[in-house]
Order: structure tokens, then sequence, then C-alpha cells
């Protein structure tokens, strides 16, 4: 996980005519979905961003294997299509575990050609637990609020704390949800979408996930792979991690990427005026992160604040301009009120955080086994925070409660298949969230996949979010199924977007599309 990516020299740029066709069945229409299918009943929820939704709710059995027991509540959005030609429903997934998939329906329609999204019925769902379906799991309501103890456990105290922090909320899951946790995982969460498939009256899905939601849809694919037509894959989980590896190997990522920006903003001395020198700049960051441990600023943002603030940035670099200007304030300045804002904006949770992060843990925690003996993470992550220290000691408590989960866990799926049709995965070569080696671990495990690469592009998640190359690979495999074909590791590369200026008038008041995907993307994956 640690190893950055090579330059893609071998990955030749694909051109007219080098693409691989789908089987005739995978790429022909559909027919028209039912008007009512399996009870299921739409009715008009749209927004003002998106005024086409419309919702609906689906009941599944609580344990798969017991179809007869207790149910539970899915809720379900959808963009309908409204071109002759149908190709079927389209699922949609956020990530987290733990995002709510209900305006990603939305979002992923108006994204997309009006061609494209109209021969598709886009639909979202938020998975078991989450959101607007019931029972929607909150473990532990304010669970992050402010100040926290110190992430990095300098000191016995400070690790007692911290310790007591993560044993008290897997209790409290324990407690609150005893005969829910059993069933809040990766393969019951695949189950249910094929009930959604079957209650949408469809003999296969088309599917589009994002982060934790490639491996969600890889693993539909392995159990239910002659139900699947297509498959699209952004900012790809190694499945070969999950969940301690792969956390880990996180942690090497995000330094690198909150050093990237270290780097942005000495690129721009003469706007934040923190030096020219990335290194110096670091360390200013760190005697900041040391202040705010002695005092935090506000009453609110203390270290673990400070990091809940910047770990953001290492998924999207559209925060980048807000973050460094909250830092030059802090240090230049000695004002907070930058920086509590950027808390608030970036950092904070709310009671819908509380619920994802229920689930996220939830999910982890029951998909695959845990160290249990604590030494074990204490070596592992002590290890990881002399080389990375950035985010090391905060997403080991992030993760922590899987160390005293009330649950027996599952085995990993392993996500080798040879019976899809061609599957289409984009990666970012610099990607901190999910690590690039990740998304050709997939395309090796995925017979006949094709690996769409964003060469330089450090954003977890990158279709549908202003990059054109990437979205015309997209577009033309969801028209007809096609996929690019290479000679290399990847089979198409396209180079990054740029990075951002600093903020203007002008730009701090303009949203895109990159930013509305990173405030509907799930928590930490």
């Amino acid at each position: 996980m640690r190893k950055r990516a090579a330059v893609l020299c071998g990955a030749a740029v694909v051109v007219a005519g080098t693409f691989t066709a789908v089987p005739a069945d995978a790429s022909a229409p559909q027919s028209a979905p039912p008007a009512s299918a399996a009870g299921l009943t739409w009715k008009k929820c749209g927004t003002a961003d998106y005024p086409t939704l419309q919702c609906a709710s689906l009941k599944v059995p609580l344990d798969h294997a017991n179809p007869r027991g207790r149910q539970i509540t899915l809720a379900l959005s959808r963009v309908p299509h409204t071109a002759k030609k149908y190709q079927g429903p389209l699922l949609v997934n956020p990530g987290g575990p733990g995002g709510s998939g209900l305006t990603f329906a939305g979002f992923i329609a108006s994204g997309l050609p009006k061609a494209v999204a109209a021969q598709y019925d886009v639909i979202g769902f938020d998975p078991r637990g989450v959101g607007a379906s019931k029972p929607a799991l909150n473990c532990k309501p304010g669970f992050f609020n402010p100040v926290r103890p110190d992430s990095v456990p300098s000191t016995p105290a400070i690790e007692k704390a911290n310790l007591e922090r993560a044993k008290s909320f897997a209790a409290a899951c324990g407690r609150k949800y005893a005969s829910v946790l059993p069933y809040i995982d990766t393969i019951s969460a695949v189950q249910d979408m094929d009930s959604i498939r079957r209650a949408l009256g469809a003999k296969r899905i088309n599917y589009f996930g994002y982060s934790y939601g490639t491996y969600l849809g890889a693993v539909y694919a392995k159990l239910f792979p002659h139900q699947v037509r297509r498959l699209v894959l952004d900012s790809i989980v190694d499945p070969t991690g999950v969940w301690y590896d792969d956390n880990l190997g996180q942690d090497y990522a995000f330094n690198d990427r909150h050093r990237a920006l270290m780097a942005w903003i000495a690129k721009y001395d003469a706007t934040y005026k923190l030096g020219t020198d990335p290194e110096k700049i670091e360390a200013k960051w760190y005697a900041m992160r040391a202040a705010l441990a002695k005092k935090p600023a506000g009453g609110k943002v203390g270290a673990s604040e400070l990091e809940d603030t910047y770990i953001p940035g290492g998924y999207y670099n559209g925060y980048w301009p807000y973050l460094a200007e909250a830092f030059a304030a802090y240090v230049n300045s000695k004002n907070a009120d930058p920086l509590i804002d950027a808390y608030e904006n970036f950092g904070a949770v709310d009671a819908s955080g509380d619920n994802g992060y229920s689930i996220y843990a939830s999910v982890q925690c029951r998909d695959a086994s845990w160290p249990r003996d604590w030494r074990q993470w204490q070596k592992d992550n002590w290890a990881v925070y002399e080389k990375a220290p950035f985010m090391a000691w905060s997403n080991a408590w992030y993760n922590a409660p899987c160390a005293f989960w009330p649950t027996g866990s599952l085995k990993p799926v392993n996500i080798a298949n040879g019976k899809l049709p061609p599957a289409l995965l984009f990666q970012a070569t610099n990607d901190a969230a999910t690590p690039y080696e990740g998304g050709v671990t997939v395309h090796r495990l995925l017979a006949g996949s094709s690996l769409v690469v964003e060469e330089g592009g450090g954003n977890h998640g990158i279709t549908l979010s202003g990059n054109t190359c990437l979205d015309k690979y997209l577009a033309t495999y969801l028209t007809d199924g096609k996929v690019p074909r290479g000679g290399g590791e990847a089979d198409a590369v396209c180079t990054a977007l740029p990075d951002p200026k600093p903020l203007t008038a002008k730009a701090a008041s303009t949203s895109s599309r990159g930013a509305a995907l990173h405030r509907l993307l799930g928590a930490r994956s």
C-alpha cells in the first residue's frame, strides 16, 4: 500500500478504435420496468438541486438466511429514465461505509450527459442502518464533540483516555443494537442490493460506486455475477487489505497529500506568507498543532479537531485554499476565527455524521478480523507515525472500536471474477483514501476489466467532477458498453486537473461539481 505509482509510460493513452465491445446481451437495451414493481411506490421527493427525484421504501430481511424473520426498511431514490432507449436501473453508491445515497442519485443523473442519463433509472439507496433507512444506527450521539483527547498517545494518560473512548463506543453499539449488529456488513448490504434489483423488476443491474462503494460493487459482482450488466468503480478499495491493512496504508498516502498541501502553500508565499520551503511550512503546521493541544481555539479546535479539519484536504484539493487561509491567519495574525470556521465546515460531525460513523464502524469491524491485542495496534501505528505522522494516530483511534467490537467477524470476500462483462475502473495515481495500488489490484482480479488512470491526480472520487477526459470514457461505457484497451498497466491515461488557485471573491462564491461530489461522498474508508 505504501508505494506510489510510477509514471505510467507503459500505459498508452487510448486512441479511437482501441475499444472492446461487451457481449451483445450486455449492451442490448432493456425492457421498460413494470409500472409498479414488487410493491414499490414512488413518490415525488425532489429538491432544489435535484427536482426530478422520486423516493420509495423497500422491506428486506434483517437476516437474509431467514427471509421470513424480522424485516428492516431500505430508503430508495430514483431519477427515472426519459429516453425511448432504456438501459435498465443504474444503482449508485457514494461510499463510506455509511454514506447516504438518496441525493447521490440526483448528483449522478445531473452529472452525466443528458442523453446518457436519460437512458437509465438512476437508483440511489441508503444502505441498511443509514440515514432514512430503518433502523438508522447512532451508537453514541456526540461521540466526536470537541475537545477530544490528543490523538497522539504521548503519555499513558492520553492513551488511556482514547482507549476508554473506543471501548465505550463499541460497548454502546452493543447495548443499543445487539440484535442488529451481526447483520450490518458488506455481504448483507449486497444481498439488499439484489432485493432492490428484484423489486425493480430487473434481470440485471448496472452499478456505479465510489470509494467503499467499489468494494460493495465488487462483492455484489462476486456473489451475483449474472445479475451484473455494467460495473463502474471509481477510487478503488484494495480488497486484499480489508480493513486493518488498508487503513495503515492510507496513513502513508495521506501524509504525502498533506505534504502536497504544504508544497502548494509554499508556491503561493505572496498570498499566505508562510515561507517558500515546504518542510519549514510543515514544521509551522505541527507547531500550530502543538499550540492547539495546549490551548484549543475557541474551546473547539484542539489537536484532534485540527486533524479532523485538515484530513478532508487529503480527499479533495478544492479545500486547500480555505485550509491555507486558516493556517496563515492563525500563524501570522494569531487569528483563530478562520480556523474555527474551517473546523465547522470540514471537520465537525453532526447527527448524520454520527450515523455515518456508526455504520462505518459496524461494517468494518464486522467485515473482517481486527487485532484484539492492543499491543499490536501500538506496534503498528507507532511504526507508521515515525514515517507518516499526519494521520497515523487519528486513523488508529477512528478504527479502534474494532479492537473491542461485540460481534464476531466475517471473512473478507475474494472478489476475483471471470464471469463479468467488461468493468470500467477509474483511479488517480496519488489518491490517499484508496491508494493507487488498489485500482491495479482490482484491475487484475476482474478479468476483462479496463483501468482508466488520472495521472498526477490526488483527489478521491474523480469522475463527474470536471475532468472531461475521464468523463468521456464513462459516458461511452454507459452508452454502449465499450471500454478502452491499452498495452500497459492502465488501459487509458488522463491528465489530472490543475491544482486550485488561492481564493478570490469570485472563486470563494462559486461551487463546483468537485465540491458537490465531495460533500456527498461517505465517511473515511
